[in-house]
């Protein structure tokens, strides 16, 4: 049915726009921080944090800082922090054994949290660019990165961050068939509560450099990602990755990057009806963050602004670097 619209003047949509009580009363969206997730960068050392320069205001923290990162986070009401470790390059290997580590720094931040604020939710990375020395999400054969090895891997990860305690598992890789591979192994080893937050939709995206500045995996990546992230021009093929990873058993959905792919935000959300999210990358906070401090932009208005369109894209929520600064000015 065709909405019933009258004509002017006896409808006049600037009634509802005049003041701020009116405009808050038929507000189709709202923003809060239960709806953001706070992605964090672990270094190695005690009391330490490290700028990451093309990303002002955010910094690599020690896991005892990432455990204050944390309170902090419940205090604010976001309700999760997801992990991201640092690795530097002399520490990277061919076959990235230190991924499914049990005293890796993800999985020692997890058990951080978990000692520092158990209300808090931990969703961690899974992929091998942390710790391969190529620098890729998976395993590197001559000029291939394979399929089936790498999913091999990713299942021990995955294992061994749910034995550290982590709440969601966020595999970011983007290889094939590992959605049900680490479902089927988590069932197997009493982990039937864990959820995945899949990175079911990620793009080659030009929007990552800051954040392989920040995980250490600029100088380390030999080409592109292109054989197993989605083409930027395909839309289709990023809905097929959802219905597969759904599938698969999936809990939870990503779309990654978020503000330019917003129009598959939406249509995940209305075609699957299962929670989704964004994550608004390293590039798109560079961006607001370098245009605000050269004077161009309204940092607070912008910050809000561009996480409340993933909100009426129809996302569950976003991760963001904002995330803090966001609840901070939400709360006030």
């Amino acid at each position: 049915m065709s909405p019933i619209i009258a004509p002017f003047p006896a409808n006049r949509p600037r009634r509802l726009r005049r003041n701020a009580a009116l405009r808050a009363m038929v507000r189709e969206n709202t923003l809060t921080p239960a709806d953001l997730i706070w992605p964090v960068f672990i270094q190695a050392g005690e009391n330490a944090e490290t700028p990451v320069p093309s990303m002002p205001g955010v910094t690599r923290k020690t896991v005892d800082r990432i455990a204050i990162a944390a309170k902090e986070a419940a205090a604010l009401g976001i309700p999760a922090i997801c992990l991201f470790p640092y690795t530097a390059q002399e520490d990277r290997t061919e076959d990235c054994a230190m991924a499914w580590s049990p005293d890796n720094l993800t999985n020692r931040a997890i058990r951080a949290i978990k000692d520092a604020a158990p209300e808090i939710a931990v969703m961690t990375d899974i992929a091998l660019d942390p710790y391969n020395i190529n620098g890729h999400d998976g395993f590197v054969e001559g000029e291939t990165i394979v399929n089936d090895r790498t999913v091999e891997a990713l299942v021990k990860m995955a294992l061994a961050q749910a034995d550290a305690g982590a709440d969601i598992l966020g595999p970011s890789d983007m290889m094939d068939g590992r959605i049900g591979a680490i479902r089927t192994a988590l069932e197997a080893a009493g982990h039937q509560d864990v959820a995945i937050l899949s990175y079911a939709a990620k793009f080659a995206s030009a929007f990552y450099g800051p954040f392989r500045d920040a995980v250490g995996a600029s100088g380390a990546l030999k080409g592109d990602k292109k054989t197993y992230q989605i083409d930027p021009a395909n839309r289709e093929t990023a809905l097929r990755a959802v219905a597969r990873d759904v599938g698969e058993g999936a809990d939870m959905v990503m779309v990654k990057p978020g503000l330019p792919y917003l129009d598959i935000c939406r249509e995940v959300r209305d075609r699957f009806e299962v929670p989704t999210f964004a994550y608004q990358v390293s590039g798109e906070y560079a961006m607001v963050q370098a245009a605000s401090a050269n004077g161009w932009l309204d940092h607070d208005a912008v910050m809000i602004e561009s996480l409340m369109a993933f909100k009426r894209a129809g996302c569950d929520g976003v991760l963001s670097y904002f995330a803090p600064a966001a609840a901070k000015l939400l709360n006030s």
